[in-house]
C-alpha cells in the first residue's frame, strides 16, 4: 500500500473544537427522533449528526437526554457539540419546524413514500428529517403531519435497518446532493 495509504493520527483530521461547531455556518438540517428507546441509538444519532454537520436533534417521547453514560458510550462526546432539545411530544415539533420553514420528513415505509435515491432536496431549503421507534418506526400520527415520507431502498428479506443505520444513510446522501 505504502505511504499513500497511511492512516491519519488523530491531530492530522483538522477537527473543530464543539464551540467552532456552533459558529460554523448552518446546513439547514436538524433530526428528530419520535421516541427512539435506546439511549446508544439516540448517541450514535449524534455522532452521525455531528459528522454531517446537522444544526440541532430533537429528542422527543421516551428518548433519553445527554448527560448519558449510554449516550455518551456511543456519541463519543457529539452531545456536546451538536444543539439539542427535549419535548415530550412529537407533534408540537414538527408544528414548530413547519412554522419555521422546513420541509417535514418522516422516514418511513409508507404507501405513498419517496425512494432514496430519487429524493432531490431543493437548493436553500431545510429539512427536518423524522426518525422513528425500533419496533413501530415514526408514529402515524407524525407521518401524517409530514410534509413527505422517504424510504431507503432495501432489497434483501427483511426491509428493516437499524434507527442510527438509517441516519447514517439518509444524513450522507442528503449531504451528497446538497454539497
Amino acid at each position: 500500500m505504502g505511504p499513500r495509504n497511511r492512516k491519519l493520527l488523530n491531530i492530522e483530521l483538522g477537527r473543530l473544537t464543539p464551540q467552532q461547531y456552533r459558529e460554523t455556518p448552518g446546513s439547514g438540517i436538524v433530526l428528530v427522533l419520535d421516541n427512539i428507546r435506546s439511549a446508544h441509538n439516540v448517541g450514535s444519532a449524534f455522532r452521525t449528526a455531528d459528522s454531517f454537520k446537522a444544526d440541532r436533534i430533537y429528542l422527543c417521547g421516551i428518548c433519553a437526554t445527554p448527560p448519558s453514560a449510554e449516550i455518551h458510550k456511543s456519541a463519543l462526546g457529539a452531545e456536546f457539540s451538536v444543539e439539542w432539545e427535549y419535548s415530550k411530544e412529537t407533534l408540537p415539533v414538527v408544528a414548530k419546524l413547519k412554522g419555521e420553514g422546513y420541509t417535514v420528513v418522516s422516514v418511513e415505509q409508507t404507501v405513498g413514500s419517496v425512494s432514496l435515491d430519487t429524493f432531490r432536496p431543493a437548493e436553500g431549503a431545510r429539512y427536518a428529517f423524522i426518525f422513528g421507534n425500533e419496533v413501530s418506526g415514526v408514529d402515524q400520527s407524525v407521518v401524517d403531519s409530514s410534509d413527505l415520507a422517504l424510504e431507503i431502498p432495501q432489497y434483501g428479506t427483511k426491509h428493516s435497518l437499524n434507527v442510527s443505520v438509517s441516519i447514517g444513510i439518509v444524513l450522507w446522501a442528503v449531504h451528497r446532493e446538497i454539497r
